[in-house]
């Protein structure tokens, strides 16, 4: 990225589009109008309660995020996106049974105006699912230029000057980069063919990538992070981040395994379960959805804790990863952790971590900061991989040949750091003049 001369100001509406209008979706949404009507506030988002130091700390200069870069006000946004199924915003979000009817009664009329438009589905990637509102088309590449019809129209009948999306889809099933993937010519190809390695969330993300919107994938799938998705978010200039929205137990994994490396405690072993019973639950119950997700969770902790670099303390670690599908359970997931640690001397000791969590409460924030940071960044000239929102994933895209960072805090550290050059203040690095003044 080449630091940016001017950044353009957040003029006029921001279009939101979300491929997946379901829990998370319409959490989301929902959390935005009330808190434009001030009746509750965005818990969880950077953007809008986080704070970065500028300067030396005796410079007490703190500003709020959204006070410091030219982010688009929550006033100016505008919900769309598609579904499999026809349910508005209102009917989804009741279905999905996060909310109760004291938040969404207030903003009944504006959640029941938000319509899905249908949505692109080969069922063969989520097969647990059965859409019946669905767009036809003969090939893949028709409905590509489906999606970008539906991207313009969204974009004139809103009346929106710029569009972000973020994938709120299901988790589709496992597929690895292939030669389809590889050139954007080879994955033109690929859609007139239709070809079997590209999912139904690539066709989403291919369209937005054309229309040079900027896209985030908020699933494990194998999305845009390959090269012919990168070729075209560089021909574009759109910035482009993933994959997988860092909630429940993968956030506990990247709070504690920095503190277990911090202070050179050894580790065994690690068996992660989870009961959860919303739409995600059902979908990742398939084995194939569930090894997507399982590579991603699985990536954490060798990443963290370099088992390369310290053999003695994590050379050998057992790292098991389980999902149930419990339907009684609904959106409140629950991850169980076990650590089996070890420390002076290699005695042993335990962790026990039991997080009763409400999953698109977490990821709601995430999905705003997103659309926002993501539209920060097309505006200040960024195209490609955005690494500097890692702080969000539980697989960090990186650029091709590096290794993405996991550690929550050298993430955050990261992301501010990158704010504060944007708008040309010195980075924070702990280690700075007002040590020796």
């Amino acid at each position: 990225m080449k630091q940016p001369q001017e950044i353009k100001k957040a003029e006029g509406k921001l279009g939101v589009l979300l491929p997946g209008m379901g829990a998370v979706a319409t959490t989301f949404i929902a959390g935005c109008l009330l808190a434009r009507k001030g009746i509750a506030q965005p818990v969880g988002s950077l953007t809008q309660m986080g704070t970065v130091r500028l300067g030396k700390r005796t410079d007490n200069r703190s500003p709020l995020i959204k006070e410091f870069v030219p982010l688009a006000a929550l006033d100016d946004l505008v919900f769309g996106g598609w579904d499999i199924f026809p349910d508005n915003a209102y009917e989804s979000a009741v279905h999905a049974a996060v909310l109760e009817q004291k938040h969404l009664d207030p903003i009944r009329a504006e959640l029941e105006a938000i319509r899905p438009m249908p949505g692109v589905f080969y069922p063969e990637y989520v097969k647990r699912l059965h859409g019946t509102h669905v767009k036809t088309g003969t090939t893949k590449a028709e409905m590509v230029e489906k999606v970008r019809e539906d991207i313009r129209g969204f974009m004139k009948q809103s009346g929106c000057s710029r569009a972000v999306a973020v994938w709120c889809g299901s988790t589709e099933i496992y597929i690895e980069q292939s030669a389809v993937h590889q050139s954007m010519t080879a994955f033109e190809k690929g859609l007139i063919d239709n070809d079997p390695s590209i999912s139904n969330s690539q066709i989403y993300a291919w369209a937005c990538l054309k229309e040079g919107v900027p896209f985030s994938n908020g699933a494990p799938n194998l999305t845009v992070d390959f090269p012919a998705a990168y070729e075209l978010a560089r021909e574009t200039n759109t910035p482009i981040t993933g994959k997988d929205f860092k909630t429940g137990q993968t956030l506990m994994k990247t709070i504690l395994a920095p503190g277990l490396k911090a202070r050179m405690l050894g580790l065994s072993g690690w068996f992660s379960t989870n009961i959860l019973g919303n739409r995600d639950g059902e979908v990742l119950d398939d084995p194939e959805n569930f090894k997507t997700k399982e590579v991603s969770k699985l990536g954490v902790l060798d990443t963290i804790l370099q088992p390369k670099v310290y053999p003695d303390l994590y050379g050998e670690v057992h790292h098991v990863v389980r999902i149930n599908y419990y339907p009684p359970r609904g959106d409140s997931k629950e991850g169980w952790d076990n650590l089996d640690i070890f420390g002076w001397l290699g005695y042993p000791m335990q962790i026990k971590v039991d997080f009763l969590c409400r999953d698109s409460i977490l990821a709601a924030p995430i999905v705003l900061d997103l659309a926002l940071f993501m539209d920060l960044a097309k505006r200040a000239g960024f195209r490609g991989v955005q690494e500097w929102l890692s702080f969000y994933w539980k697989s960090p895209m990186a650029a091709p040949g590096l290794v993405p960072e996991h550690d929550l805090f050298i993430q955050l550290m990261k992301l501010k750091n990158t704010l504060r050059w944007m708008r040309g203040e010195t980075p924070i690095t702990h280690i700075g003049h007002e040590y020796y003044d």
